[in-house]
């Protein structure tokens, strides 16, 4: 990643990571940051501050955060890990007492008093979803969110997904939420809007004059999204049991995938006008009934699920579903558009599979009845990259056509271009203030209100849960 200094970013900051003793901060987090401050993407009065109800000091904390940095980033030099674990603060508290937020918000005082400066300030709710509400009255109640300037320093809010567990609880949240931050303050992720690879998905359909004439339902026969893993939920038992697969990525995941690639052209790559035609595409989707639940929808579980840590014995939840979805848009009438998930399936793969309709009449060679459709797959991981099925005559004296691969492979092409990971992405567009990789509102409510009645009708066994 470039060195992309802005005014903005350059504006001391303070990003306070509730939960900052988990797994995410572990994972995901504490390695974004750093290959930020590697590349001097961070600004220069930068402070971290941990907030979690572990008892430690500020050198136990940093101690951890080297583990970390030496673990997740090879090539990671002592020199740089010490200078980065410099920033690192850390401060005791339950999310449910007022007092840690009350010690918090004294210690970003004291630091704006140090800086001289009023600072801008990040709260990242790196916590399970249950806390959300919580932590948002807190916020409140401690005047952590209010700005100590109207004219310098800016707050925002980072919230994780799932946001709600369904229409409702998204709705409670979002009010509570809009009741202490305006929309340009939210940034809702959904980290797979920071991928290289989804990023590019406007570029490659926008930016390729021989695709759009062809993108609609005319030529294109069907979409299938898929995101298949091999493993498990592992240790996600607790979070994961009475959640289920269509709300851990389907939700969110599956339909943005699906919204990135049949949205009309949004005419500029600026947040509100990409982030509109999402959400027209969500909004567009057909609600199911329930005969439209019983002949459209599909899942599944996993045979050894129930003897998974923290999972009921007697648990209905599915960890496979797919869907058979349909537009309400001139553009993608009569396309089916197949989402599919699932956990222990035979390999990992998420992909986007595009089947082109054969012209009709078809001109084949003499005596075949056989349509040559061509497939694109766009491969989001693993082997990032975009293959394409062509039909070519075989060398020889008779028309015989074979099948053929057109490959664009994302590490070959950009090979010594380090790609960078989606939440180092994604940190550096909530500093700069760009929401166009974020969720909106709009979307959320969208997506809850396509799920939510195949969810219920699920939970009335209108589709039976099959073992695989």
């Amino acid at each position: 990643m470039k060195n992309t200094h802005t005014a903005d970013n350059l504006l001391p900051t303070i990003f306070v990571i509730f939960g900052a003793t988990g797994d995410l901060t572990r994972q995901k987090l504490v390695p974004a940051l750093f290959h930020l401050y590697r590349e001097g993407s961070l600004p220069s009065l930068f402070q971290v501050i941990g907030f979690a109800f572990d008892d430690l000091s500020d050198e136990e904390f940093r101690e951890r955060v080297k583990e970390i940095v030496r673990k997740k980033v090879p090539g990671a030099t002592e020199k740089k890990i010490n200078e980065f674990c410099q920033y690192f603060l850390y401060r005791k508290g339950h999310f449910e007492s007022i007092d840690g937020y009350t010690e918090l918000a004294q210690a970003l005082g004291q630091k704006d008093g140090a800086w001289k400066v009023c600072s801008n300030k990040l709260f990242y709710l790196a916590i399970p979803p249950q806390y959300y509400k919580t932590i948002f009255h807190k916020l409140a109640e401690s005047k952590l969110t209010k700005p100590c300037s109207p004219e310098e320093g800016w707050t925002r809010v980072i919230v994780e997904k799932p946001f709600g567990k369904d229409l409702k609880t998204a709705q409670e949240l979002d009010k509570l939420l809009g009741s202490l931050f305006q929309e340009e303050q939210i940034y809702r992720i959904d980290h797979y809007l920071g991928k290289e690879t989804v990023q590019n998905i406007l570029a490659f359909r926008f930016s390729n004059s021989f695709l759009e004439p062809t993108w609609n339902s005319k030529y294109i026969e069907s979409i299938h999204i898929k995101l298949l893993e091999k493993d498990g939920i592992g240790s996600r038992g607790g979070f994961y049991d009475g959640l289920g697969a269509l709300r851990d990525v389907g939700q969110n995941h599956l339909l943005q995938l699906l919204a990135l690639f049949t949205m009309e052209n949004p005419k500029t790559f600026d947040a509100n006008s990409v982030r509109q035609k999402r959400t027209d595409v969500l909004r567009a989707l057909k609600i199911f009934n329930s005969k439209d639940i019983a002949e459209k929808t599909k899942r599944g579980q996993y045979t050894r699920y129930t003897k998974e840590k923290n999972v009921a014995t007697n648990s209905a939840t599915e960890t496979y579903f797919k869907i058979k979805a349909s537009l309400h848009t001139p553009r993608w009438k009569g396309v089916p558009i197949y989402m599919e998930s699932g956990k222990a399936m035979k390999e990992n793969k998420v992909e986007v599979i595009i089947m082109f309709k054969h012209p009709t009449p078809c001109l084949c060679p003499p005596g075949e009845n056989k349509h040559y459709k061509n497939i694109l797959y766009y491969r989001i991981q693993p082997q990032e990259g975009i293959h394409i099925t062509f039909w070519v005559k075989k060398p020889g004296p008779e028309m015989v056509l074979e099948e053929k691969d057109f490959s664009f492979d994302y590490q070959k092409a950009f090979e010594g271009q380090e790609i960078s990971d989606a939440y180092e992405r994604l940190l550096l567009n909530v500093i700069r203030g760009d929401q166009t990789l974020f969720v909106n509102t709009d979307e959320i409510m969208a997506e809850w209100k396509f799920v939510d009645p195949i969810i219920q009708g699920w939970q009335k066994n209108i589709v039976p849960l099959k073992k695989y």
